[in-house]
């Protein structure tokens, strides 16, 4: 081979070399970009799962406890408010089975006396408030650790008041679809018949609690001016005197449940339809068979419970 040839041999070889050498760096440096890019992307789904923040639909829910205790006359609501998939707003509240205010405002104006006659640490509506608080910190009904079966917690400083119905009632809200709030104004809204009964000396009322634009509580009652007493002097409404065995519907009239019984039902049908108007009458003194186990006069109660509810609109 001459000389001539041999150099330009080796410098294609060089060449050759070269450019092997070039796509094995840009092969190494694609492969570098790709494996951290996955890497970046992996480490951004560790820490979004790791935070645990779930993530709800935009709206307000709502969720309120089946029954009214027989122990204290309350019932629990819990309203929860969405925007941008997380709690922003948590309000605990509750209703009395006679009707009036709701908890937080009888507690702010001083009638629910949990400091003053029970000697808690704080009135009932700032405990409450930093359950809510709690909550929406968390974002999460489930994550609270209960102290005891009651329900109370340890995790929560200045709360001795028992915490679970409010996470329940949350967890329960949040599992459902959001309902937006109700038609009515909040409040306490009452009514009664401008004269008494010149048959039965009763004149019938109405007292009715809205808690987020629902009816959570509705109580139908009577007075008398010749009602008995009770033993502190006080004249004793229908449904005491009912309860009280001294209303004798089922003993003397054959009735199928005493009078106040039947006025739950009539009560409930009320907070079920939210609507006293949706009920219809099997005759016109004001019977119905709308609502099962009752075979009392309703006509009153639903006309007392319309006229009530016509400042709330």
């Amino acid at each position: 081979m001459s000389k001539k040839k041999f150099l330009s041999l080796g410098l294609a070889l060089l060449v050759s070399a070269s450019l092997l050498a070039g796509c094995g760096s840009d092969d190494k440096e694609e492969e570098e970009t790709s494996t951290g890019t996955e890497q970046e992307q992996e480490e951004t789904t560790d820490e979004e799962t790791s935070s645990g923040d779930a993530s709800y639909e935009d709206g307000v829910y709502f969720a309120q406890e089946d029954s009214f205790s027989e122990e204290s006359g309350w019932k629990y609501v819990t309203t929860i408010k969405v925007e941008d998939g997380k709690i922003v707003e948590a309000e605990w509240n509750g209703a009395h089975k006679d009707g009036g205010t709701d908890k937080v405002t009888r507690s702010e104006s001083g009638e629910y006396g949990m400091v003053e006659h029970g000697g808690a640490q704080a009135p009932w509506a700032e405990q409450a408030e930093k359950a809510e608080a709690y909550l929406i910190e968390k974002q999460d009904p489930t994550a609270i650790e209960y102290s005891n079966d009651e329900g109370a917690t340890d995790a929560i400083s200045g709360v001795s008041i028992k915490v679970k119905s409010f996470f329940d009632l949350a967890e329960k809200a949040l599992k459902s679809d959001p309902v937006g709030e109700g038609q009515y104004k909040d409040g306490n809204y009452t009514a009664e018949e401008e004269d008494f009964s010149e048959e039965s000396g009763w004149k019938a009322t109405a007292n009715l609690t809205v808690i987020n634009g629902y009816i959570v509580a509705a109580d139908w009652d009577a007075v008398s001016k010749d009602a008995p007493k009770d033993d502190d002097g006080n004249e004793k409404t229908k449904d005491q005197v009912s309860a009280d065995g001294e209303y004798g519907m089922v003993e003397n009239g054959g009735a199928q449940a005493s009078w106040v019984e039947q006025a739950d039902k009539v009560e409930a049908y009320l907070i079920e339809k939210q609507d006293p108007t949706a009920i219809e009458y099997s005759n016109d003194e004001g019977a119905t068979d709308a609502i099962s186990g009752v075979s009392i006069k309703v006509k009153s109660f639903f006309e007392l419970a319309e006229k009530a509810l016509e400042s709330a609109k």
